[in-house]
């Protein structure tokens, strides 16, 4: 993007209200959103985020991002399992409610990659606590699923739901299909919220009042972050195997890597290093027996492998060993006013009782476009996912659409899809057809 368009499109930016989630209106403003989300990308890969980053803080639209993805994580949770409720609900495509549950994981993705910048977090203000709220519930959904069930194949999380859009426009399928789609993309957001908390952490000494608090009293963070440690989420043995997740896919790990940290368990181990080791942190947190004992199962992974690969956590290890042999003093206890996040209050209290009543209406005015309204939409997005914008986001080769394999011939109506031979194109045809004939 141009700076003077990267520009118009922050300042475009606004809150909507959850009644319009879907409509035209909103739909402009996820396609601000995923512009500059692509645009952060590929700006943080050349070094040169810093124009986004000046534009977000001069404009105060980090509030704005963060109250658009607690009301989108709203509409999940209240009006999206309504709408797969509804019996008279059959639309002819399920793109648009796709967007919708993009949405959240394109704002997340762009809070990952500006909130590395301190300016970013201070500009946050009070709706910092929010943030933290929301990466709260999020890496208690990664706790519970690696209690649940440790492995998640990549058939399953189909990571390129989360940038393809020839994927959002293939054969409708079913609502609850996409209720099962929607968990799948929890898990990677979840992954991009661990990200941002660690990020929120590194500023510890610049957030505002009761943010510290509510990380570490309110929320147990700590205690939260050693049960990812323990039981890690994004790895896994299948069949005698070590899997991992890195960079939105599974893979095997060789046996000689399997000790190497990846970056997930880098952002919990530096986020330990933040919220323990900072004298301000220690002084809040509360050293009782049980957050006692489990930050001492710590210990069991400080090993000398790990810690030639971080070699900061020898504090973490000094720190553990005089935690075990001593009481720590209680908090001090101040006497302040603590604030509160109000963005989620806000909208739930806003909205309740109208649940069905804004489901219906989203069937109505957003989620039932006729065919004309769903081909100029698509067409809007074959311009926003431009051909060389997505192949510079692409870290690997394309691949086949049908068997998977290294493709080199790409559909020449729409140009969105890629085959290795003319007889997979043939093959995938009449599935691919109905997409095809939307971005043509």
């Amino acid at each position: 993007l141009a700076p003077a368009e990267a520009e118009a499109l922050v300042r475009a930016l606004q809150r909507s209200e959850l009644r319009d989630i879907g409509g035209q209106g909103w739909l402009r403003q996820h396609e601000y959103v995923e512009k500059l989300n692509m645009h952060g990308i590929l700006s943080a890969s050349a070094g040169q985020e810093q124009l986004l980053t000046e534009l977000l803080v001069t404009h105060a639209k980090i509030p704005v991002l963060i109250g658009e993805l607690i009301s989108v994580e709203i509409w999940k949770h209240k009006i999206f399992p309504m709408l797969c409720r509804l019996e008279d609900f059959k639309p002819r495509s399920t793109f648009p409610i796709y967007v919708v549950l993009h949405h959240e994981a394109s704002i997340i993705n762009l809070l990952e990659t500006v909130f590395f910048f301190k300016e970013i977090c201070e500009s946050a203000e009070d709706s910092i606590l929010d943030l933290i709220d929301y990466c709260h519930r999020k890496l208690i959904l990664l706790a519970a699923r690696s209690t649940k069930a440790q492995a998640v194949t990549s058939a399953e999380l189909r990571a390129e739901l989360l940038a393809s859009p020839s994927c959002m426009q293939a054969d409708p399928v079913p609502p609850q299909e996409l209720q099962k789609q929607a968990e799948m993309m929890e898990f990677e957001i979840s992954l991009k919220a661990l990200s941002v908390l660690r990020f929120i952490t590194d500023q510890v000494d610049s957030l505002p009042l009761g943010a510290l608090t509510r990380m570490l009293n309110t929320h147990n963070l700590p205690c939260l972050l050693v049960e990812l440690v323990e039981h890690c989420p994004w790895s896994c043995w299948e069949a005698g195997k070590l899997k991992k997740f890195e960079n939105g896919t599974w893979h095997m790990v060789p046996p000689e890597d399997q000790v190497k940290m990846t970056k997930l368990d880098g952002q919990v181990w530096l986020a330990l290093l933040n919220l323990l080791l900072s004298p301000e942190c220690q002084r809040k947190y509360r050293f009782d027996g049980f957050n006692k004992s489990q930050l001492l199962k710590l210990r069991a992974f400080l090993t000398d492998v790990l810690i030639d690969q971080l070699p900061h956590l020898v504090e973490m290890q000094r720190f553990l060993s005089y935690l075990a042999v001593t009481e720590p003093a209680p908090p001090k206890k101040d006497l302040i006013l603590e604030q509160v996040p109000v963005i989620w209050d806000h909208i739930l209290k806003k909205n309740s009782g109208k649940w069905e009543a804004i489901a219906k209406y989203q069937v109505k005015h957003a989620f039932s476009p006729t065919e004309e309204e769903l081909k100029l939409q698509a067409r809007r997005w074959a311009q926003t996912y431009s051909l060389d914008m997505m192949e510079a986001l692409a870290t690997d080769k394309p691949r086949c659409r049908v068997c998977g394999v290294e493709a080199a011939k790409r559909c020449s109506r729409c140009r969105n899809e890629w085959y290795c031979t003319r007889a997979c194109q043939v093959q995938h045809w009449q599935k691919h057809k109905p997409a095809c004939n939307l971005m043509a």
